[in-house]
Parts: structure tokens; sequence; C-alpha cells
């Protein structure tokens, strides 16, 4: 049903909240002049509106809901709305006119016995009450209803309003939490329902619905962990800010003759549909709700700047009323007032607006190391239950404590695995959810700045000028610790300080939206298998009081209304068909052919095909008598099909070293291994870090070998500590995946790792049979082979020489007629300056030039930096031996 008046001729609609105790008695009647006198009432009821637009009777146009207040109807016993009345008015429900009169008693008494004198319902049933008191005495004037039935009937004295508890009292002053709570709530689907996003006038259920949840939570007691509870961040106000503040407090105590609180007219604009006309004459509109929400974004700087816009709302008033109106008197008294306010407020001390526990409000952020900190930066924070996962937060508040320490409390953004959810739930890569935890953190509990993107922007690029360094987070739910539920964020900016909400930062767009793949839990090992959805919600497990959780939980639990199903798993491709078989062919003859190898066995050799023919290593002197005497290769006439003779050299021609570090075999096999078969001619071959595991492709990616923690992690580990482990050349301690290999120690300090015993053995076994068998051959001992002379071309020294005089008289003419044909060009530019204008331009030149050296010095920096950053992660990019070692 409409807001606004129903025409005569628009039916009335059956409203929905009517129940049989409802039901008329049909067989009454009352005459039609009385009939039409209520729904006449009913008509003014609905249509009326205050000088400033408001409407008096949105509140009352349908009853509370139960739902959402439940203790309403145990304080309430005869619950009344104006649909109520349409309802009985429709089915001729009223007996006589007093039963009429009874219900419209029953609308005003209800608010006033629920709600608080300072609430937007009470008062808006005051008018509601007057406006009825009006009509009926009108229709006693025209005698359609006697005097009697035209007084509202005594129904009970209104109880006292029960004490506030000391949190609330400062509600009506300052709304910061509730805009904020109504914000978070947008988020919130748990009702099922849409809530809107701007507040209209406060309904009895948004005015209770705060009430209900604090009895609520005082029935629980203190059951629940106090570490899991929402808090807000800390009144840090500045003494400029407490003027303001107090002054806005100071003309809330004013009413008028009626009862009512006089800025209580000037708490919104006019709606601009129902008033336009007011925006056609009023050329800078403005209410007590839009100051406030600039005095929460810091956009005042004195207590004179605050008072501009004061005033300016009430000459707004006092120009668009008439003078003999009830808003144009309370805008004069009030401008009044408040000027004396604030002349009281400027005269006090700063020193009388020092806030609890002596703090000291630091609004230009706080300078620590350098660096200075301010209130919307995202940063890491000390995190003593996880060294390698700090935590990541937003400044809130800085301030100074009375003993000058520096301080910052930061909303605290969850990890996945520092939550409980459902099992099937999938995140973004580096997600985070926002947490209720404002928590206090000395300055010096700050690591390093990270920066929290919206979901929506994660996707398209980076912030700018944002170091690459620098870890970037995205976020999309909001995560409630109590309930364990994760609810989408609508809107970013309810998210942010009221400092930053307005304000937005660029980014360096990708070439084109990276997609993003949300991945499983990090928790889904921990689910049980027994484990059953009617099973009771794990626990989280704490650690240190100041940190988030050690680790979260999951549970088989119902997937939560607005949890995605999880992804369809990516179908296995289609079974392969088996391979023809091979095509038979004549024997081959026996006949010699060059030492050539065919095609087929070097793709058998890159296919890594088992070798199932080749023969066992020989001894070191049957190898260098073959190499005298090469055999050729002989196809096997035994076959069909002209098989390749193969051998195992591919797979055994390895680094001995580094194949018994991952191997664990034996010196003396990896050194035989390592042989070429001697009986067939020998092709060179690359040398090779990685031995081929067996039954491995070629492209199969190496496991990491070697981890290394971040800076921030091995900065906690003491010197002392961190001599005693193998270190690179950063001093970041390595971590190995596999036990150490028997190495000896450096000859050097400061010397990569050493061989193992083995190897070095079997080297020095190597070098001795060496000696023999040069001693065998009557050969000196430290005869060493010759290598193969290199051909190389004649090179007369003589002719070279005059070719780079040559080429240099060449080089020198060219330069001459560059300069001879840039100086003609700065006598046709410049004319007689022509020196003036070469020696600018070399300027201007040199000045490029040094430019375009910084920039590739920054970027070279930037790289260097970059390929610095891809072996920190503990969890990421590792690093292999042969990037410690270059003997691997």
């Amino acid at each position: 049903m409409a807001s606004g008046s129903p025409r005569d001729d628009t039916p009335v609609v059956e409203s929905l909240e009517t129940n049989g105790t409802e039901d008329a008695d049909v067989g009454s009647q009352l005459p039609d002049a009385q009939l039409k006198a209520i729904k006449k009432v009913i008509d003014s009821l609905y249509a009326y509106r205050e000088q400033d637009g408001h409407d008096p009777s949105k509140v009352f146009h349908r009853k509370v809901n139960k739902r959402a207040l439940p203790d309403y109807y145990e304080v309430i016993k005869e619950p009344v709305a104006l649909s109520t009345l349409k309802y009985k008015l429709q089915n001729r429900g009223y007996g006589t006119f007093a039963d009429f009169v009874r219900d419209c008693a029953l609308i005003p008494h209800n608010a006033q016995t629920y709600n608080r004198p300072e609430a937007g319902a009470y008062q808006d049933a005051l008018v509601i009450k007057s406006v009825m008191e009006r009509e009926l005495k009108q229709l006693a004037e025209e005698n359609i209803i006697s005097a009697q039935d035209a007084i509202l009937p005594d129904l009970g004295e209104i109880p006292p309003a029960s004490p506030r508890p000391a949190e609330e009292e400062e509600e009506d002053e300052d709304e910061d939490d509730e805009d904020d709570e109504e914000e978070e709530a947008d988020d919130s689907e748990e009702e099922g329902g849409k809530r809107k996003r701007r507040r209209g006038p406060r309904s009895q259920t948004a005015t209770m619905k705060r009430d209900a949840i604090s009895k609520e939570d005082a029935q629980k007691g203190t059951d629940s962990d106090p570490r899991k509870k929402r808090g807000r961040p800390p009144r840090v106000d500045t003494p400029m800010e407490a003027r303001i503040k107090a002054i806005l407090k100071g003309i809330r105590k004013f009413k008028n003759d009626t009862g009512q609180i006089m800025v209580h007219q000037f708490e919104k604009l006019p709606d601009k549909t129902a008033m336009p006309e007011y925006y056609q004459e009023i050329k800078e509109p403005i209410a007590i709700e839009i100051i406030k929400r600039k005095l929460k974004r810091k956009k005042y700087q004195s207590v004179d700047h605050f008072m501009r816009d004061v005033d300016t709302m009430f000459n707004n008033a006092q120009s668009y009323n008439q003078d003999e109106s009830q808003i144009y008197k309370d805008a004069v008294l009030l401008q009044k007032e408040t000027q004396k306010l604030a002349d009281a407020e400027k005269s006090k001390p700063d020193a009388e607006y020092v806030m609890e526990e002596g703090r000291l409000p630091l609004p230009n952020g706080i300078l620590h190391n350098g660096v200075l900190w301010k209130v919307g930066d995202w940063i890491h924070i000390q995190n003593p239950n996880d060294v390698t996962k700090p935590i990541v937060a937003q400044i809130y508040r800085t301030w100074q404590d009375s003993e000058s320490q520096k301080w910052v409390n930061a909303c605290w953004y969850y990890r996945p695995e520092q939550t409980v959810h459902q099992y099937e739930k999938h995140f973004y890569p580096h997600e985070v959810v926002k947490t209720g935890q404002y928590r206090d953190h000395h300055i010096d509990e700050v690591i390093d700045r990270c920066f929290v993107m919206f979901c929506t922007r994660y996707s398209r690029g980076r912030p700018r000028g944002f170091p690459e360094d620098k870890d970037v987070y995205v976020c999309d739910s909001r995560y409630n610790e109590e309930k364990h539920k994760m609810n989408k964020i609508k809107t970013w900016a309810s998210c942010l300080p009221d400092e930053v909400r307005d304000k937005d930062y660029e980014m360096d767009l990708f070439d084109g939206p990276k997609k993003t793949k949300k991945v499983p839990t990090p928790l889904l090992h921990m689910v049980k298998e027994d484990e059953m959805e009617t099973d009771e919600a794990p626990k989280v497990r704490w650690g240190a009081d100041n940190a988030p959780p050690i680790m979260g939980a999951v549970h088989k639990g119902p997937r939560d209304e607005n949890q995605s199903p999880p992804p369809e798993p990516t179908p296995s491709p289609p079974p392969q068909p088996p391979p023809p078989p091979p095509r038979q062919l004549p024997p081959a003859p026996k006949y010699e052919t060059p030492s050539y190898r065919r095609v087929s066995e070097v793709d058998t050799r890159m296919a890594n095909t088992p070798d199932r023919t080749a023969p066992p290593p020989t001894s070191y002197n049957n190898q260098s008598q073959s190499q005298t005497q090469p055999q050729i290769p002989q196809y096997n006439s035994q076959t069909a099909s002209p098989a390749p003779v193969q051998y195992n050299q591919y797979a055994s021609q390895s680094n001995p070293s580094y194949a018994q570090a991952h191997q664990h075999g034996s010196a003396s096999a990896s050194y035989h291994s390592s042989q070429p078969d001697t009986r067939y001619p020998q092709v060179p071959q690359p040398y090779r870090i990685n031995s081929v595991v067996p039954g491995a492709t070629t492209n199969s990616v190496r496991p990491h070998e070697v981890f290394r923690l971040s800076e921030q992690a091995n900065a906690q580990i003491p010197e002392e500590i961190r001599q005693q482990y193998q270190q690179d050349e950063h001093g970041n301690v390595l971590f190995f995946t596999a036990p150490p290999v028997d190495v000896l120690p450096p000859t050097k300090e400061g010397s990569a790792m050493g061989h193992t015993a083995r190897y070095l053995a079997e080297k020095l076994r190597r070098k001795i049979a060496m000696k023999e068998k040069r001693i065998a051959q009557g050969l000196p001992e430290n005869f060493e082979e010759p290598e193969p002379k290199k051909m190389k071309p004649e090179f007369d020294k003589g002719l070279a020489g005059q070719i780079q005089t040559l080429r240099d008289e060449a080089l020198q003419v060219l330069i001459d007629q560059m300069q001879d044909g840039t100086e003609a060009i700065y006598r046709d530019i410049y004319g007689p300056q022509w020196e003036q204008g070469a020696r600018f331009e070399e300027a201007r030149t040199a000045k490029h030039q040094a430019g375009a050296c910084e920039r590739l010095a920054a970027a070279a920096d930037l790289m260097r930096k970059k390929k610095e950053s891809e072996t920190i992660s503990m969890t990421g990019t590792g690093v292999y031996l042969d990037d410690l070692d270059p003997r691997y």
C-alpha cells in the first residue's frame, strides 16, 4: 500500500496481517454517515504530512514484524495498525463508533508503551494522536458522532522508560556505530529479504531491534569467547571534534510547545520527489545527518567551519518557511542557542577534552622508521601465532598515549584457514575476509604495507605505484565469528574508514581481465570421514590473545544460502585407442652402414623408452680399446621390422653427485652408470642437470628441493641460531625437503657445501687407476693427453691493423659529415644565433638521455627485486641445489 492518501474511488485492499481474532460480526451495521466518517479519518491519517514533508503515519501502516521483534507481542497485548482499521472497515467489523475510536487510541498508546520518549516512533505517535483528536472533534462539530465518542479513551498510564545501558546513552548524539552496523546489515541476507539502503523514519521495529539484541546478548551471559565479539574503533577525538559533538548534543535538549525535540525537524532533507520546489529555491541544502557525516569523514577544519554549515541549515529553514510557522520559530531559536553553545565550547581549554586513558589523537598519522602510517593504510601486523602469516589489517585510528607511545587501531582481515566454514567452500587465491575485530597495536608491531582490493577490481589490475614485491589480497565477504557465516559485501565503501570512503585509487590495468579461479578450502584435509551434517560445529584453535586463531575448522553442515555450489570437476579425457601394430617389413640385408644413428633411434631415446637390449657396462680398459677400434651397429636380422639397438645412455648420463643426493645410490654404481657403452659410436651429449626418473616424461615438473622463509620470518630467528644452519648468500636459513647427504664441511669459510665422502673416495680411486694405466703404457705419472687442436684460420696481423685503421678513418669521416649536417640544420632553424640553439638542443638531449638512463636503471632494479622475491614464499617459489652450488 502506498504511503500517500488513497483516493475515494480506490477500493480498500484487505491486509494480510489480520487473523481470525479480528473477524467482524457481519451482522452489525453502522450508519452510512459514520462509515464514511471512519474512512475520512483513516484517509486523513494516511495523508497527513509535517511541514518538512515527513510522513508520521508510515511506521504505523502495518503491524510490527513478529520475527524481527518477538518480545513486542509480549509487551503489547492488543497490537493495532492502520491496516487493521481498514480491514475492519471493509468487513464492517465495528459495531459502534466507540470501537473504532478505541482502536485509534491503541495505535499511539502502544507506540508510547514500547518505545522510549526520544525514539522517532514515539514522536510520530504523538503527531498521529493529535491528528486523530482534530478529526474526531470536527466530526463531533458536524453532529456525525457524539461529543463523548470524539474523546480518545484512557487506556492506562504510559509506563516509565527503563534505564538505558551506559553504552547506549550516546546513541542519539553520535550514530556512527549504528550507521556502520546498518551498512553491514545490508550485506547480510540472513533475514531472507532485501533491506533498504537509506533509513527512513525510524519504525518501531528499527527502534527497538537494538534493544532486543542487547537483551539477547545479556541472556547469553559470558559463555561466548571474548575474542570472537565484534568491536568498534575507539573514540579518539581531537579537541575540535569533541567541541562539535558537544554542540550537537546540546541542541537536542530544546523542545517546542508540543514537547517535540526541535532539532528533529532538521535531521533529514525533504524528499526530492515530494518537494521538488524546495531544491529549486534552496541552493545549498543541508541537514543534521549531512553535518554528522562530514564530521565523521574529517571534513571540518575548525568549529567555525562547522558553524557555517549549521547557520546555512537554519537560514534555509527561515528562507523557505513562513514567519508564523513553527519550524521557522524553531530555526530562529536553535540558531541563537547553537551560537551560544559554540562560544562556550571555544572558550574552554583543550585540556578539558583529553580522551580516556590520556589518548592524544594523531590525525596526520605516525612517522615510524622513516615511514608515515595513516588512517586507511593496509598493513601487515606481527602475528605471534605464526610469523609466516602476518595479520592483514587496515588502520582506523592513530593516537599517542600518556607515555608518548604511539598506537594504531586496525581492522583485521582473516585468511580462509583462520575461519570456520563449510567444507565445500571455495576461495580465491590470496583471499581474505573482513572481520569485526578492531584491535589496538603498538606501532612497532607494524611490519610493512600490503593492499586489499574488492573482488570486482582485483582481476582488472594492480594499484598504481604499488611495489611489485608487496602482497595484494582480494576480499568479497564479511565474516561473522559468532555465527560462522560469510556474507557477500555489496558496497566496498562501507568496509573502509570514514576518512577514506570518498577517495579512490588509480590502477595499472592488465591487458585484459585476469581469470581467477576459486580453489577448495585449505582445510579440506581436516574433514573427518565419519562426520555427519548434524554434528556440532568444530572449534577454532586460539593462541595469543591479540592475534587471529592459529587454525580454523571446517564442517559438513548445510551450505549457507549465499554460498555458491562447488564448481563442477573437470571431466577426464576420453580413453585413447590402442596404438596400431607395427608394420611388417622384410628382413633387412646385412651390410655395413655409416656410423650415423637413425632418426628412429633418436626418437626412441627422446621418448625415454626403457632399454631392453642394452649390454652391461664395460670396464675402463675395454673402453679405451674400443675407442681405437669402433664397431658398426648391426641390424637385427631375426625380426620382421628393423629394430634399432638401444642403449641406456640418456637415462644414465647425469651428474654423479646430484644423482646421489636424490637417488641415494652408491658411489660406485653412480660412477659406472655414467660410463657409456663403448661398443657403439659416441655422439657428444649436452650437459644435463637433472637425471631422468624412470617412468617419467622428459617435461615433468621438478619438485622443490630447497625452501626459504620470508624476510620477516627469517628475521625472527636469532642470529646465533641462524649461524648453525646452512644459509644462502642473503643470510636466509635453507630448508631441504630430503634428508641431508653426508657432506664434508667446506674447506673455506663461506664457501659452498662440499662433496660426499663416497664421491671423493671414488674420485681418488679413479685417479689411482689412471696413474696405473699411464705406468703400464710407459708414460709419466703426471702425463696428460694433449687437447685436440682447434682449426683456426690464418690471420695476417699486419692486414688486420690496416683494416682497423681504415675503419677508424671512415668512422671519423662519417662523424664529421654528421656534425656538418647538424650545424646546417641549426643555421636554418635559429639563423645567426644557431650556436645558442645548438647548445640548448644538446642540453635538452642530455636531459632526456639522463632520464632514460634513470628509467632503465629503475626498471632493472625492479626486475632484480622481483627475481629476488620469487624465492621468498615458504609455500610458493622454491630453489634448487644447482641454484646454490655451480658444481651441481
